[in-house]
């Protein structure tokens, strides 16, 4: 935003319409010191070198050198407009001394137009334009309408182009502060949205990991708390499914944390994702019995791939048990030759996909799975019909190109 408001703003106490000509400037002051030498040399050859001519020479060296100490002046606001001034006031003595001088104008000219605004530079240029007629008048024989009204109508025919020139490079300029601010609209926008999607990855993956090892582990400490003076054995075997869901779940709280895949799945095993699906089968919950199928010929899947089975089978189970009150579930997990899917089945009470709001917890699970298939370029279907049971299947490619979970 500061590389914007210094563009919008010209430097202080110069308002003209050639303030940005900087380059222009440097050229002006070359051509001056030419033609104050020119002008002084012809002078002092025509009168010599007397009193006046000292003067001359001395009020020359002062307007080369005014010229040139333009940018030493102090940066007060009015310290340009006076520096014009003296400029004119000099260049007029000059040529009302030595008319030879009337040359001088233009690169005199072109400083009243850097730095007055336009009605003033106008009014100005033409007054040195008057002086300038005048003084040839000095030196030429009768009056000739052409040296009055030539200059006068040149010097207001190039006010005016420069004018026009000025006016399309504002415009210009004001297009681009427009399309710098766009720019950075556009990035701050970019960076809101960027982490929205992250808040929403997190929140996705917490649900579908960390929060379903926790449902868990309740479920399997209320089973344990049921069995623990009945069937003391079970109750403790429960104890330890639910101390290894706990550990479990420290891990992903670390691994969401760095964003990396569960460590037993970071592997180039092909029997890495069957078996954690079956830990995270045995983990969903007692009393939910869950079939697992393996088919095809298992191969190693990507590390993100393979992360986002699990999760969604996480998910899904949790869906099932939660909602659907099912006899039987189904797991099935199927390789084929460039990709792996994975099927949860059950016959449970079914629901209308359309009508589950998307901010429910169910509706919120259902969402991340689809999310979470479509980031890795996969599709991920939901079928189901009230008392039909629910059937939920992701496709995944194997091949991800390297796309992150």
């Amino acid at each position: 935003m500061a590389v914007t408001a210094s563009l919008r703003r010209p430097p202080e106490g110069v308002r003209g319409i050639l303030a940005p000509a900087e380059r222009l400037d440097r050229w002006l002051l070359v051509v001056l010191v030419v033609l104050l030498v020119t002008c002084a040399v012809r002078y002092l050859d025509r009168h010599g070198l007397d009193v006046a001519g000292a003067a001359v020479l001395l009020g020359a060296a002062v307007l080369g050198t005014a010229y040139a100490a333009r940018g030493l002046l102090p940066g007060r606001s009015w310290w340009p407009t006076v520096w014009v001034v003296g400029m004119v006031v000099l260049w007029g003595a000059l040529t009302a001394v030595a008319p030879s001088f009337a040359w001088c104008a233009v690169p005199v000219a072109f400083a009243v137009l850097r730095v007055l605004p336009f009605a003033r530079a106008v009014g100005t240029v033409v007054a040195m334009t008057v002086l300038l007629t005048a003084s040839w008048q000095r030196i030429s024989d009768g009056l000739d309408p052409v040296q009055v009204a030539g200059p006068i109508g040149i010097a207001l025919v190039t006010v005016l182009a420069y004018r026009a020139l000025d006016l399309e490079s504002r415009a210009r300029k004001d297009l681009l502060d427009r399309l710098v601010d766009a720019q950075e609209e556009l990035a701050e926008e970019q960076h809101r949205t960027g982490a929205l999607a992250e808040r929403t990855r997190l929140s996705r993956e917490i649900h579908d990991s960390i929060g379903q090892g926790l449902s868990s582990i309740n479920l399997l400490l209320q089973a344990a708390e049921q069995d623990w003076d009945d069937r003391p054995d079970r109750a403790r075997d429960l104890v330890r499914t639910a101390a290894s869901t706990a550990r479990e779940g420290l891990d992903d709280v670390r691994r969401v944390v760095r964003d990396l895949a569960p460590a037993d799945l970071a592997t180039a095993d092909a029997g890495a994702l069957p078996a954690v699906l079956e830990r995270a089968v045995a983990q969903s919950g007692p009393g939910m019995p869950v079939e697992v199928r393996v088919d095809g010929e298992p191969v190693a899947v990507p590390a993100d791939v393979a992360a986002a089975l699990v999760r969604t089978a996480r998910g899904a189970l949790a869906n099932v048990r939660e909602h659907a009150s099912a006899g039987r579930v189904a797991l099935t997990l199927t390789y084929h030759s460039d990709e792996v899917v994975l099927d949860v089945r059950d016959d449970g009470r079914g629901f209308d996909p359309a009508r589950v709001r998307p901010g429910g917890v169910r509706g919120r699970g259902l969402a991340g799975i689809r999310e979470r298939a479509a980031a890795l370029g996969g599709r991920a279907y939901i079928e189901s019909t009230p008392g039909e049971g629910t059937t939920v299947s992701v496709h995944l490619p194997i091949d991800t190109g390297g796309s992150d979970s």
